[in-house]
């Protein structure tokens, strides 16, 4: 059975194929998105969203305690699991229904489903064959699982957000942001968290001031951070529990074991290659820098191209395409100058090269580093510390890098990005005022380096 022609169909109603679909809506063709789960995607259902709003809740904790320095006498505190789940499941539903207008308002046909290529031109869904001129693939990733014995009792982040049960012992296995998120946000809550890592630190690929100096402040703050450490099985308890077993013969016992080692392409099912659609070795879309697979009449963006996996990316990656096909101004996602904030506690936010990689990039460099305590905490008796950081060219004295970990750091960042995007140099930075008293002036005030390399 077939029905009626579409010019654009899309797989996936997550940001990227949401705000395709609406973008060529709006540019008068006919879309077509099929989803088999909630709208919105993983960023809304079960990543950026929710985790934002369980980092929010985790803060609540010190602050009660912070807020004696500052005159107040709080009582005692009880946090309520169950009632943090109910209220999130609420606003999550809330956005739910506003992607659903956002593509009923411009003339979007939402099509439910499990969704599968079955030619270059046809996806069938429900038994259903929709006839499209073009197709876009825009099905974001999935969570990878452990390969060990008793991998099976292990989670992924997809389910951590609705636990039956708050876990007292939590093991978060990883180092990368998702990892280290989740590890601050239960030890905000009031988990015994306890992280693993393979690695000799946690987050590679930031810059290793950063890395270390988040890392010294989540233990401060009660993780327990394990780097060069495995897991060599996962074993069931009679009460419930799992015991951990290491590498190196050592255990642990929790009550909730948290894989978040990667997440692949989901491109499982879907009938791309079938239809002669290239795929990577790890499942991933091959695309061109338009955005076309090997098949010219299917496209693909977001995380199911793994290029950069961060949801403003498959939204700028959704607006090119769209203008690309469809009339526009010709843009290009730029991959060079991505701000990116880890929700960590406290918060990481940078944007462009890291030390190591200015250094391998040009010949000469300048870096700038300053760690402070923040003015709130002279009084609030924490003893969590600021870092900020300036990487910068020497040849043209442009800022290359600029880094920070600190109290809403993402919302720091975004400005300066804005600056590194138009090319701002060092004597930019200088010749603009602070604003007083913030961390963030510490950005503009910044006059000798630390050290300067060749």
């Amino acid at each position: 059975m077939s029905e009626a022609a579409f010019d654009l169909f899309i797989i996936g109603a997550g940001s990227g194929g949401v705000r395709a679909a609406r973008m060529a809506a709006q540019r008068g063709a006919r879309v077509a998105v099929a989803e088999d789960a909630a709208l919105g995607g993983t960023c809304v259902n079960l990543g950026c969203i929710p985790k934002k709003l369980y980092s929010f809740a985790a803060h609540y904790g010190e602050s009660f305690e912070e807020a004696n320095g500052f005159g107040w006498s709080v009582g005692e505190s009880r946090f309520d699991w169950q009632a943090l789940k109910a209220n999130r499941r609420v606003e999550i539903g809330r956005l739910n229904e506003v992607y659903g207008r956002l593509l009923d308002n411009v003339g979007v046909t939402t099509v439910r489903g499990r969704a599968r290529v079955v030619g270059p031109q046809e996806v069938e869904v429900g038994g259903v064959r929709h006839h499209a001129e073009r197709i876009v693939i825009a099905t974001g990733g999935w969570p990878v699982g452990p390969d060990i014995p008793g991998g099976e009792r292990a989670i992924s982040s997809n389910e951590i957000f609705d636990l039956a049960r708050f876990p007292e012992r939590l093991v978060v296995v990883g180092g990368g942001y998702i990892a280290c998120e989740f590890a601050s946000i239960f030890n905000g809550l009031g988990a015994e968290v306890t992280q693993l890592y393979r690695g000799e630190q946690i987050l590679r690929g930031f810059d290793l001031d950063i890395r270390n100096h988040v890392a010294a402040e989540m233990a401060k703050k009660g993780v327990s951070i394990r780097v060069g450490a495995t897991v060599r099985e996962l074993a069931p308890n009679d009460d419930g529990s799992t015991t951990v077993v290491l590498g190196d013969g050592g255990t642990l016992v929790a009550d909730t074991v948290l894989y978040a080692t990667g997440r692949a392409p989901n491109t499982a099912g879907l009938g791309l290659e079938a239809i002669g659609v290239a795929l990577d070795v790890n499942g991933a879309v091959v695309v061109d820098d338009r955005y076309r697979s090997s098949v010219a009449s299917v496209y693909a963006i977001g995380d199911v191209i793994d290029r950069v996996q961060l949801t403003p990316v498959a939204l700028a990656e959704a607006m090119a395409l769209v203008e690309d096909l469809f009339g526009g101004s010709g843009r290009r996602v730029d991959y060079m100058h991505i701000p990116t904030a880890v929700f960590t506690h406290p918060n990481i936010g940078t944007i462009g090269l890291s030390e190591a990689d200015a250094r391998g990039r040009f010949e000469r460099i300048r870096v700038y580093r300053s760690e402070f305590t923040p003015l709130r905490h002279t009084l609030s008796m924490s003893s969590e510390r600021t870092l900020m950081k300036l990487v910068v060219d020497d040849a043209n004295d442009r800022v290359v890098g600029l880094h920070m970990v600190g109290a809403d750091a993402g919302e720091t960042i975004q400005g300066f990005a804005v600056a590194m995007k138009a090319g701002a140099t060092k004597a930019v930075f200088d010749a603009t005022l602070g604003i007083h008293p913030t961390a963030a002036e510490e950005f503009v005030t910044m006059r000798e380096p630390v050290m300067a390399s060749s």
